[in-house]
């Protein structure tokens, strides 16, 4: 920014010091807030027609954080959550004001009262086993490029990580020299879980570290999975990978394979596959890196086949035997109503 206003300041010393310091909030999460910011700017300097160099602090009002809300969602055609991530970078900014700037403590809290928008629950989208196979089965593990691929998504279902934290690996994260296996995966929120490796998943990633010579002491801090050019691999090239292997399996079989398969799809597909072999919720959360139990919860809502023997079992031997005669046809008054309800 040009000149150093009050805003330009405070948001200089927010993203410095405060989120990596105070708040210790991963890059990642450092990453998005900066873009929420750099599309409030451009609001402001193309939709409000105030230059950048002219933005302070008195112009941070509920009105004009409402308003830019509703842009995001009628104008910019973004989505609910995309709205509400942005709101909550603002909410982060305003919370720091309050304590840097007491003097607007009353404009501050009308912009923390902004709710996030209440958004529908989206069907869960997932891979049946029978899927997750044919996907799997498409990589040509004889060729380096197609063994690269196998241990990537292979690695991606098995331990349900997310495409960041795929991306973030590197063979120290591994575990695999003695028992028990296991991987250790950076997650939100900087905090690390470790996920069980087993044989199978093992075995194709030792040849893959073999053949791209992973195993020595001067590869343990490069990526695990990489580029043509040995550089990390981005969240676009991990998908551009995967849909390259849907799109194969999806003309084998149609209806194994969902319409949008993304890279989450994977990990709720891997919930879906232990909650369905009994698994407990509380472990799928480890698994998965949830922080809350209410978040793993969807996929035990979303599975109907679960739901539908839980109900069986629930309700088996309840219900008490119906005698043979059936009495209450003989109420003639109750019969004619029941059946006007017809007309």
């Amino acid at each position: 920014m040009k000149t150093n206003t009050d805003f330009a300041r405070h948001l200089g010393r927010f993203f410095t010091y405060y989120l990596p310091h105070e708040r210790n909030l991963s890059p990642n999460t450092i990453e998005s807030y900066r873009e929420a910011f750099v599309q409030l700017v451009c609001y402001y300097r193309d939709v409000l027609s105030i230059k950048v160099e002219k933005f302070t602090l008195n112009k941070l009002t509920r009105e004009n954080i409402q308003k830019f809300l509703d842009w995001l969602i009628y104008e910019h055609k973004c989505s609910i959550a995309t709205r509400n991530y942005r709101l909550a970078a603002i909410h982060s900014f305003v919370y720091y004001l309050q304590y840097e700037d007491v003097g607007r403590m009353d404009e501050w809290q009308k912009i923390t009262s902004i709710k996030a928008m209440k958004k529908e629950s989206p069907i869960l989208n997932y891979l049946t086993l029978d899927g997750v196979r044919l996907l799997l089965e498409q990589p040509d593990a004889k060729s380096r490029k197609g063994l690269r691929h196998l241990a990537m998504l292979g690695l991606m279902y098995e331990t349900g990580c997310r495409v960041q934290e795929l991306i973030d690996l590197m063979p120290e994260s591994l575990r695999i020299s003695s028992k028990p296996y296991s991987i250790s995966i950076y997650g939100k929120g900087r905090k690390t879980r470790i996920v069980p490796l087993f044989e199978e998943q093992l075995t194709i990633l030792r040849k893959y570290m073999d053949v791209y010579r992973l195993n020595d002491d001067k590869s343990r801090k490069n990526p695990l999975f990489f580029n043509s050019r040995g550089e990390k691999l981005t969240r676009a090239g991990v998908t551009f990978i995967l849909k390259r292997y849907v799109d194969m399996a999806r003309i084998q079989n149609p209806s194994l394979i969902p319409e949008n398969v993304s890279c989450h799809t994977l990990r709720h597909s891997r919930a879906m596959a232990l909650l369905q072999s009994g698994v407990n919720l509380v472990y799928i959360k480890s698994i998965l890196g949830h922080e809350s139990l209410q978040t793993t919860d969807v996929y035990a809502r979303a599975d109907s086949k679960q739901k539908r023997e839980a109900l069986e079992r629930a309700y088996q031997d309840v219900l008490p035997e119906v005698k043979s005669s059936r009495e209450w046809e003989n109420n003639q008054d109750l019969l004619d109503w029941l059946d006007s309800l017809k007309h």
